[in-house]
């Protein structure tokens, strides 16, 4: 059994190609590949639906935790269930998304998920789709080049945990004994985020719970996307981007 774990997909799942990863050969759905974060589920749109069934014809099974580029809305519509010792959404049989605040048993470890992140491209405003000055608006900030967001449509309030789901994952730790032997998010620990020495990432609610994580609970490493690169911070921190690494 084997678990390989990469950063964010948007939806370009080419990573996956046998030519690309051929240790699928070896695999078998026993066997999983994780997704950090801003996997893909945008819009039930044909092209989005063929890459997902072309996932599920690989020969092993995907996970993935949400990002901040995720359809909250629309992941909202699958249906949850009990697996591997905690909640998930089959968005098909073999393509399933790690929900927050779980602890999960994959090969005989335990993992503690923890999707989500403030985006950070909306230096032009986060805008409402019913917005009568939407298009005025839109052209502003393509004419000075700065990225913005659509309500519904491009951005979603979920991609923050709600309170519910914060205490969620504290008692999924405090029933584990506060000790798993990995951790995957999509941002990382505001102390982290500081580390990776990026202006443009602020600390919010999210990154600061993260930092609480850190602090009380035990794991052997932290996995985690979002910042579109792939280093190591320290001894236990690895950020992730196209890299697809081995982690049993």
């Amino acid at each position: 059994m084997a678990i390989f774990i990469t950063g964010d997909t948007h939806g370009d799942f080419r990573r996956f190609r046998a030519d690309i990863f051929p240790e699928q050969r070896q695999m078998t759905k026993e066997d999983f590949v994780i997704v950090c974060g801003d996997f893909g589920i945008w819009e039930d749109s044909p092209e989005e639906n063929y890459w997902l069934d072309w996932l599920e014809q690989k020969p092993f099974t995907t996970l993935f935790v949400t990002g901040n580029h995720s359809n909250y809305e629309r992941l909202a519509g699958f249906p949850v269930s009990d697996r591997f010792g905690g909640k998930v959404q089959h968005i098909r049989p073999s393509v399933i998304h790690l929900m927050r605040g779980q602890v999960y048993t994959l090969c005989g470890r335990r993992f503690f998920t923890m999707g989500g992140a403030s985006s950070h491209d909306v230096q032009g405003g986060i805008f409402q789709p019913d917005d009568p000055d939407l298009a005025r608006k839109k052209r502003r900030c393509r004419r000075l080049g700065l990225p913005y967001r659509v309500a519904h449509v491009s951005w979603w309030k979920e991609e923050l945990p709600s309170p519910a789901e914060y205490a969620a994952a504290r008692r999924s730790l405090a029933a584990a004994g506060q000790q798993v032997d990995f951790i995957v998010t999509h941002c990382a620990p505001t102390r982290v985020q500081w580390a990776l020495g990026g202006d443009g990432y602020r600390p919010d609610a999210l990154t600061d719970f993260l930092d609480e994580v850190a602090d009380t609970c035990a794991f052997r490493k932290w996995f985690f996307g979002h910042y579109h690169d792939n280093r190591m911070i320290g001894q236990k921190f690895i950020l992730l981007y196209e890299q697809i690494i081995r982690v049993i």
